[in-house]
């Protein structure tokens, strides 16, 4: 079975969401469906979008694993945006951002522990 995920976060103001998540991601939106949706293609079927939906802005969690994760937080810091949080499981770390409406966004990833 081939997998995708279509994961929507749902913000007060698409706009502004846009900005912020354009530096999170390091990219722009692959494309807006209609004006109060933008779509970031991550990876080959796997999407994050964010839709203006003021009653449940706010309630959105969501991580994103990469390969390198501390060097994509850097990434991210170079373009003004700093985790709120840090966690580590074992060789497993999530740093935690939040949007200006409070969803949850983890960059994570496996580590591996210095020589």
């Amino acid at each position: 079975m081939a997998v995708g995920i279509f994961a929507g976060i749902p913000v007060r103001d698409c706009e502004s969401a846009v900005d912020w998540y354009t530096r999170l991601l390091g990219k722009e939106p692959a494309f807006w469906p209609n004006e109060v949706e933008a779509v970031w293609q991550l990876a080959e079927g796997r999407y994050v979008y964010v839709i203006e939906d003021t009653a449940r802005a706010g309630g959105g969690v969501g991580m994103i694993w990469v390969e390198d994760p501390a060097s994509e937080v850097d990434r991210i810091a170079a373009r003004g945006l700093q985790p709120v949080e840090k966690e580590q499981h074992g060789n497993v770390c999530k740093w935690i951002f939040h949007d200006a409406d409070g969803n949850e966004m983890g960059i994570g990833g496996e580590t591996v522990p210095a020589p």
